[in-house]
Formats: structure tokens, sequence, C-alpha cells
């Protein structure tokens, strides 16, 4: 019968001793809970022992005003001699089991004349101290809680009410005392009320905090379990968004982060593929042309035709590990850029004469370089290396007896630069992967073998580490357009007027 429950108290206990964000949360709450209703405790029964006295206090001095009343009318009608006790003790017997407390009459020497018993326990003594009955005459009453200076065994409540004879002067005074311990039998029922209070709300507060932690934590046990997951390579698993909280917006974070973390072991992935494919390939050429020409199988009239395959291979592989360091060295933010003013017409026009063989071949007609100076600020090195890459796409992929185009765009802000060839295009789909690492269309892939595909994603990276924008433009079956934008700096065009300016470097100097 007491299985289940020792199995649901050994699990708290495990949560609570593994110190997780729960039992913390749980047990913050509820020491929050329990100082906040022991301080309240504290105080009511501290304001209910204060206005516990104070009524005592009043009641107290009521009905010994009362009983000090008609006795002075007793005292009066014999001529302030003597008080009746056949008239005045009845009533003081009524008041005293009315109130539960002791009325007694004492005279100025402290002698009990009148005695009425209210309560269980009794006077030790006949008297009351010469002290006492002084304090109440001179003061025009008397209040303590204490034992009457040992006229009582344990402490009272008492009230003094002095009576004055015809003269004025004090005559007796009449006492009402009730036992202090009925403050704490008074104490002891508010306790007992409290914490039956107390206990029905705590049952029901930590009940609530209990399942509002447990739905709180629940979404970061989900995270958490999500984490293991994304260690183990499965970024597949996602948090559900149950609300739109702060929680609610972590969720959609974490959701946004996994899918992020998803296309980047994607991409990851698909990276080293590439990359093992590409450099695959040149060294499995290499390798079998060395073996047939180490065991003969090659004949040696064939031996240079061979290594010139190898060494365009090696080649191949050089470049492939240089745009890969390249790509790295973008990527971690260590490749700084120098800029410097320079016309970058001259740059085009001396990139095309490095493809004058492959031009000729293919009788591609080249326009636009016959333009002035075209000056941008950025760095030479850099921008001559996205040229290159640009126009030798361009003269791989245009048809035979095709065009190369090369325009340029001023504007106070920036410099466009525009290199567009005729000949198949790009189709819609792909023009949109052009940029990627390692992306080849399928038309180029048969006639761009010497290719990695990384050239135009580290134009993209260089245009970028420029603050510029390089965009791509296609027709299929027409043509192909790639056009980037570099910003100008206003600090460089003052240099350039200074240096336009006649006679400025005397001025200078």
């Amino acid at each position: 019968m007491f299985r289940p429950f020792l199995l649901s108290f050994g699990a708290l206990k495990g949560i609570f001793m593994r110190k997780t964000l729960f039992s913390k949360h749980f047990v913050m709450v509820s020491a929050i809970i329990l100082l906040s209703i022991t301080i309240l405790g504290v105080v009511l029964l501290a304001f209910s022992s204060q206005y516990f006295k104070q009524d005592r206090y009043r009641l107290l001095e009521h009905n010994a005003r009362q009983a000090a009343t008609l006795t002075y009318a007793d005292f009066k009608n014999n001529d302030f001699q003597a008080v009746s006790a056949r008239l005045v003790l009845p009533v003081y017997r009524i008041l005293a089991d009315a109130i539960e407390a002791d009325i007694y009459l004492s005279n100025i020497q402290g002698e009990i004349l009148l005695y009425a018993e209210g309560t269980e326990e009794s006077p030790l003594s006949q008297n009351v101290a010469a002290e006492i009955i002084t304090a109440a005459c001179k003061e025009g009453g008397y209040r303590e809680i204490g034992r009457m200076a040992n006229l009582y065994k344990s402490a009272h409540y008492t009230v003094g009410i002095p009576l004055m004879d015809d003269k004025n002067a004090p005559a007796a005074v009449v006492f009402a005392s009730a036992p202090a311990s009925i403050l704490n039998v008074f104490l002891i029922e508010i306790l007992k009320m409290f914490i039956i209070g107390s206990l029905a709300v705590l049952i029901l507060a930590f009940a609530a905090v209990y399942f509002l932690t447990a739905d709180l934590v629940r979404p970061l046990r989900k995270m958490l379990a999500a984490t293991h997951s994304f260690s183990k390579g499965d970024f597949s698993v996602r948090v559900p968004v149950e609300s739109y909280d702060e929680i609610g917006q972590l969720a959609i974070a974490f959701n946004n982060m996994a899918s992020s973390l998803a296309t980047t072991e994607t991409v990851r992935r698909s990276f080293t593929a590439n990359v093992s494919h590409e450099l695959r390939t040149p060294m499995t050429t290499i390798g079998g042309f060395i073996d047939g020409i180490l065991d003969g199988t090659i004949p040696d009239e064939k031996r240079d035709h061979y290594l010139h395959i190898v060494s365009d291979e090696v080649k191949r592989l050089s470049r492939l590990v240089r745009s890969m360091l390249n790509i790295s060295r973008i990527e971690a933010g260590e490749l700084e850029i120098k800029p410097d003013l320079f016309d970058v017409n001259d740059t085009v026009i001396r990139t095309v004469f490095t493809f004058e063989q492959p031009l000729e071949s293919k009788k591609i007609d080249v326009r636009g370089m016959d333009g002035g100076r075209v000056m941008i600020e950025a760095d030479p090195d850099l921008i001559h290396q996205v040229i290159y890459n640009l126009i030798e796409n361009a003269v791989k992929f245009t048809n035979e007896g095709g065009y190369i185009q090369i325009s340029y765009d001023e504007t106070e802000s920036s410099t466009s630069i525009s290199i567009k060839n005729s000949g198949d295009g790009i189709t819609h789909d792909e023009i949109h992967h052009v940029f990627d690492r390692f992306y080849k269309t399928d038309k180029s892939r048969s006639r761009d073998k010497g290719g990695a595909g990384l050239g135009l994603h580290i134009v993209r990276s260089i245009i970028n580490l420029h603050n510029g924008d390089i965009a791509v433009h296609s027709v299929e079956g027409e043509y192909c357009e790639f056009v980037f934008t570099l910003p100008k700096l206003q600090s460089k065009k003052k240099t350039l007027a200074e240096r336009s300016l006649p006679g400025a470097r005397e001025n200078k100097k």
C-alpha cells in the first residue's frame, strides 16, 4: 500500500538531492512562504497579546469602577465610617464571577476588608503592600502585571481604584485581579487556529508551487534533452512553444538555433564531401599516371604528355588548397583589406590579356575596355582576384564566337563593375546557388573540369569584406552578367581632389 508513496518520495528526494533548477526554485519559494507565514504568526501573536492585555485591563477597570461606585455609595450612607459587607459583598461576588477575577476592598493600611473570589488561586495573605496602596492613591489608580508584592503565587492583571472620604482624602482602594495565565490560554487557542489555517494554506501553496515550478522547468528539460540529441549529431529535435512569455521566446530562439545548427551541419558535411571529392579526383589521376610511368605501362614517348597532365592536376590541387585557405582566412576574420586608390579598368585590361590564348581560340569579342580611367578605393590584390575569377568564369562559359562585355557605372557613393558574357546562361533554379561553396551547375560540370566551385564564393566573400554587393543576372540561352558594387570613401575623394589640383604637391611641401 505504501509502495507508490515510497517511490514518489524517493523520486522527489532524488530531484532535491541533485540540486536541479526545479529543486532550487521549489525550495526557495517554499522557504519564502514558510518565512512569510512565520513572520505573520509572530506578528499576529504579538498584536493578539497586546490587544488581550489592553482588553483585560479595560474589563477589570470597568468592573472595579462599578464596585468602587457601589462601595462609595454605601460608605457615604454610613457617614464615611464603615462599609456594609451584607450589601456590598454580594455585588462583588456577582462582578467577580462575571469576569473571572478577584474583587476586594483594602483600607489605607493595606488590610483586606472585603474579598470576593472569582479565581481558583487565593491570596497568600490578608494585606496589600503599602507601596501599592500609596501608588494607587497618589496616581488616582493602579495597574500591574505581577504578583501584587507576593499577594499571589503567580502573575495577575490587577487594577486598583481609590475611594475618597468626605474630606476628599483616600479612605480605601478597590482592586480587581485576574490570573495572567489566561493570556497563555488565549494565545494557545489563537495559535491553534493559526496553525490549522496555515497548514491548509501551506498544502495548497506547496501544491501550487510544485506544479507551477514543474510547468516552468518542463520546457527547460526538453531543451536539455534536445541538447543531448544535438551532441549526438541529431539536430531534428525541436522544443514545442507553449507560450509567448520569456520561456516561450527562449524556446523559439532555441528552435531557431537548432535550425541554424542543422543547416551548418548540412553545409559542413557537404563541404567535407565536396572537398574529399575535389581532392580525390586529381590525386587519383596523379597517382595513376605516376604509377603507369614507374611500372612501364605508359610508353616513353607518351611520358611528357602524361607528365603535363600530372602538372596540371598538381596546379589544380594548389589552386584548390589556396582557395580553401583564403576562404578560411576570410571566415576567421584574419584577412585584412588594405584599401588604396587605383584604376580598376587597368586591372581589367591586364587580366583580360592573361586569357589571350583561350579568347583567340574561341574567337571571343571583348568589349568595353576602351574607356578612360575608373578610380576605385579598395584592396588592389583582392579586387584583382575578384576580376580574375569573374573573367575566367566568363571565358569558360562564353559560346564560340560570343562576346564578353565590361561596363562601369559610377555614382557619388559607389562604383559598379559589370562583366557580362554571351552563352547558355544560368537557369532560374540554379542562380540562387552560384555563390555557394563547391556548387557547380549540371551544365558546367561537363565543361568546367578544372574548377572546384570555390571561385564565386571567394568573390562574394571579398566583396563583402569591402562592404560592397554582388549580383548575378541571367537569361537562359542568351547571357550571364555579374555586377559588383564598391562604396566610395569620402577621405579618398578628398585625397584624389588634392592630388588633381595643380601645384598641390608643391604647396604640401
